[in-house]
């Protein structure tokens, strides 16, 4: 029952999100704004505190092989979308309680502008 209530929340969270998701998004202002996040992120398939996030759009979370990710992003069973992404980058322990990420990107163009970047990380 705990299960079917956070999968529940999970769906809620990201048809919710999906709506913050800009149209207007810029990934050279997302670039910036990633500074923050490059402390524990590489823009690469290194990983650091956090794993890196090359080609992050479209694959499964806790996919990356090496990588140690905590039990509940593992088990989430989410795809990192736009949809996905905007609802973690806004709240991360409420779309995956028990996930090791503690940092968030409260401003919803930040978060936007974030995804449009992320979506230029791919192997060339």
């Amino acid at each position: 029952m705990e299960k079917l209530q956070a999968v529940m929340i999970a769906v809620g969270m990201i048809v919710l999100g999906a709506s913050s998701v800009r149209a207007d998004a810029d990934p050279d202002k997302g670039k910036k704004v990633f500074a923050r996040c490059s402390a524990c992120h590489a823009t690469t398939e290194q990983n650091k505190v956090g794993p890196g996030l090359l080609n992050v759009v479209g694959r499964p979370a806790g996919s990356i092989a090496g990588y140690n990710y905590s039990a509940a992003l593992k088990g989430s069973g989410l795809t990192w979308d736009e949809p996905t992404l905007d609802a973690f980058l806004k709240a991360p322990a409420a779309l995956v309680k028990g996930t090791r990420m503690s940092a968030s990107i409260p401003q919803d163009q930040d978060r936007a502008d974030v995804i449009s970047y992320l979506k230029t990380l791919t192997a060339q």
